[in-house]
């Protein structure tokens, strides 16, 4: 049944580890490709690179790990990697595409806010049947800086003419989380195994949290 209790409200979501269960396969894309360059990922890496811009991914590996590579040929390779994933094994999180179908009919307008390179967001969301849902989908490389600064998520809410009061941000990075927050957005901070050693502070931040999108809040703030 179709309502307008979402009218005038916008729902943002992060893809990786918040709506599609992909943290995982990042996680394979980095240790395929320092093993065929003799290393081992470090600990810290993913939570290091994890909000960056795809570019300066590149470019922070290259000078870690003393690479010969450049940083388009770096971003080509995990492209051509990541692209074979996303359309072919990564799937959505626990009801997500029921959620994203309900905020549809109630009214709401919804973006996403990701980080993920911009070759693959159409194919990964097309392959979780998501892609024609979606009003505006924006990345870090629109706006010039990573998800430690609020600028995609204010740039979000603007696309689908909403003001950021009204937006709903859903998130399982920290920093994304954080920046969100300190921009007077709601936010609800999602379960990822990638972000567990963030979860506490995440849960005492975000105005509600979830780990499967039936948990998610009917109807938005």
């Amino acid at each position: 049944m179709t309502t307008d209790e979402n009218l005038g409200k916008a729902a943002i979501f992060d893809l990786d580890g918040t709506l599609l269960d992909s943290m995982g396969v990042w996680d394979q894309i980095d240790a395929a490709f320092l093993a065929k360059r003799g290393i081992t990922v470090p600990d810290d890496y993913m939570e290091t690179v994890t909000a960056m811009q795809f570019r300066e991914i590149a470019r922070y590996t290259i000078d870690r790990f003393d690479l010969d590579d450049t940083e388009d040929g770096l971003m080509a390779e995990w492209d051509r990697m990541a692209h074979d994933a996303y359309t072919s094994i990564v799937q959505p999180k626990a009801h997500a595409l029921d959620y994203l179908r309900y905020l549809k009919d109630t009214g709401a307008r919804l973006a996403v806010a990701t980080t993920m390179p911009a070759g693959l967001r159409a194919p990964a969301l097309g392959h979780a049947g998501m892609l024609d849902l979606f009003d505006a989908i924006v990345g870090v490389d629109d706006v010039g800086r990573g998800k430690e600064h609020p600028d995609i998520y204010l740039e979000a809410a603007a696309r689908v003419g909403v003001p950021a009061h009204a937006a709903t941000v859903f998130e399982d990075l920290l920093a994304g989380v954080q920046s969100a927050a300190g921009a007077g957005m709601h936010v609800w901070g999602v379960y990822d195994e990638s972000s567990a050693q963030s979860w506490p502070a995440i849960q005492s931040i975000a105005q509600g949290v979830l780990d499967d999108f039936a948990q998610a809040p009917r109807p938005l703030a």
